[in-house]
């Protein structure tokens, strides 16, 4: 069985603020932890009016600290933005006030366009040297060396556990040379999900952290009572990609009968590519599409994003989920 997690994104909903995206992020996570998903990660992204995670470790820290036992993490940190040693205090501090709880996915990209780049004042080519500042992060985390004299406080020899996040081959190399788990980002960028699969399993080296390799997908998941109701909640994602297609920034707009009226038939090719790992419909549909899923790519675990515009219907959506893991589709941990 594959243990199931949420990707929040915190959404901002079309009439909405962030300070309630953000407290629909905990209510989310609390949620989640009653039917025991195994973590809930958020991730960085600037200059999106649509999405209340661009400050990851704070948001980080008030999810945990209104939970008690689901793991919560970083899914990913965009280390480009970042000082290594920044990020190891940060994650560093979760840890101690969260101890065995906290992720730290790491992703190369910005998470941005290139201006907010130059307003985080961060130099373009600086995902150059991601591979090294991964290992100098590494090191910030690990136990103090002789002779050492920069150290994380708080971070140094909490050993946070690091994952590599991914949507290309890159990732999946730099994750397997290193030993490390990898998350891939299917649930946007599916194109290269099996090869990147394969390349990460095949050339995997053992670390002091992971033995074997251990790879997460994303995927979107849209359940309802009825595959009409999912599919159109759906519209809410729908409109999103296409949006993003336009270069139009945007909170999460409400669903609509008839996505077709939306988008163009260029924009529904890129955007129905985009989001080739959802899995929309009745439970029954869901767990149809899922398994097929699973057995074609050989998850070690799934990561599931739900851009629902109702955050009682997101609720729902997950609730559903969480029932088919119950009937031994899918795998969650106790419920607390």
């Amino acid at each position: 069985m594959v243990p199931l997690s949420i990707l929040d994104l915190a959404f901002v909903t079309q009439g909405s603020v962030p300070a309630d995206a953000l407290h629909n992020s905990l209510d989310l996570a609390q949620h989640a932890e009653r039917l025991g998903y195994r973590r809930f990660w958020l991730a960085e992204h600037h200059n999106m009016v649509g999405i209340a995670s661009a400050a990851t470790s704070v948001v980080i820290g008030y999810v945990a600290g209104g939970t008690k036992t689901i793991r919560v993490g970083a899914g990913g940190i965009m280390l480009p933005n970042h000082s290594p040693i920044v990020i190891a205090e940060q994650f560093g501090t979760l840890e101690s006030l969260y101890p065995g709880r906290i992720d730290l996915g790491l992703g190369r990209a910005p998470g941005t366009d290139q201006r907010t780049l130059r307003a985080l004042r961060r130099d373009p080519m600086a995902s150059d040297s991601f591979p090294q500042d991964v290992r100098e992060l590494q090191a910030f985390l690990g136990p103090l060396q002789p002779g050492q004299t920069v150290q994380a406080v708080p971070g140094t020899g909490l050993n946070v556990p690091i994952w590599i996040l991914g949507s290309s081959l890159f990732g999946a190399q730099l994750a397997a040379e290193f030993g490390l788990p990898y998350a891939f980002a299917s649930h946007f960028a599916p194109d290269a999900l099996m090869q990147a699969l394969h390349v990460y399993r095949t050339t995997f080296k053992p670390s002091a952290q992971l033995a074997q390799p251990y790879a997460m997908v994303g995927v979107n998941v849209i359940a309802a009572e009825t595959d009409a109701e999912a599919r159109r909640l759906f519209t809410s994602a729908q409109q999103a990609f296409t949006n993003a297609f336009r270069g139009t920034r945007r909170q999460l707009q409400p669903p609509i009968d008839d996505i077709e009226t939306y988008w163009s038939p260029i924009e529904k090719i890129q955007a129905s590519g985009m989001l080739a790992c959802s899995f929309v419909g009745s439970p029954q549909t869901v767990q149809r599409g899922l398994e097929q899923f699973v057995e074609q790519t050989a998850a070690d675990e799934l990561m599931v994003a739900s851009a629902i515009y109702d955050h009682s219907a997101r609720l729902r959506s997950y609730e559903m989920l969480a029932d088919l893991a119950r009937s031994g589709s899918f795998e969650l941990l106790s419920r607390t």
